[in-house]
């Protein structure tokens, strides 16, 4: 796939707190419908971002990581967001029976592990990449747009504002 400067963007990430600003950025722009899809090997910061993400919305609150329930579900009056680690999935349609489409519709999802979904990961969402970066504790982020929605999420992230 090719993208274009508009479309992808790197961010140096020095520790764990660094991860959880970038969450919290982008969850200022999220709404109903929107699917960050964050790649990267394990220990990478994935299930870190989608914490800081979640409480950023949220407020303080619990964020397991969702590896062995596959999805974890918050809510409160204002969000919905749907957290998915699908690691352990053999098959993409898996995704549906944890109620993926259902999710689609209503609330902003968090997908760990989105290569698992092949061809069933929706045509517009944003992509964050996470890998090592110049020391044991710091990380570097690719954010890549699929589809113009996820560019208008890239194109938020330079809005100074609150």
């Amino acid at each position: 796939m090719t993208t274009h400067a508009r479309d992808a963007r790197l961010i140096a990430l020095e520790d764990l707190a660094a991860t959880e600003r970038l969450a919290q950025r982008l969850a200022r722009h999220a709404r109903p419908g929107d699917v960050f899809g964050l790649r990267g090997e394990l220990g990478a910061g994935k299930t870190t971002f989608a914490r800081g993400f979640i409480t950023s919305i949220l407020g303080p609150t619990e964020v397991p990581s969702p590896t062995f329930t596959l999805v974890q579900t918050y809510e409160d009056d204002h969000a919905v967001i749907w957290h998915f680690d699908l690691y352990r999935l053999k098959a993409p349609e898996e995704a549906l029976e944890l109620g993926l489409d259902e999710a689609r519709r209503h609330a902003v999802l968090l997908i760990e592990w989105p290569e698992r979904l092949g061809a069933l990961m929706p045509a517009d969402w944003l992509e964050l990449v996470l890998e090592p970066g110049v020391d044991e504790h710091a990380r570097r982020a690719h954010l890549i747009a699929h589809g113009p929605r996820a560019q208008a999420l890239l194109a938020a992230m330079d809005d100074p504002t609150p």
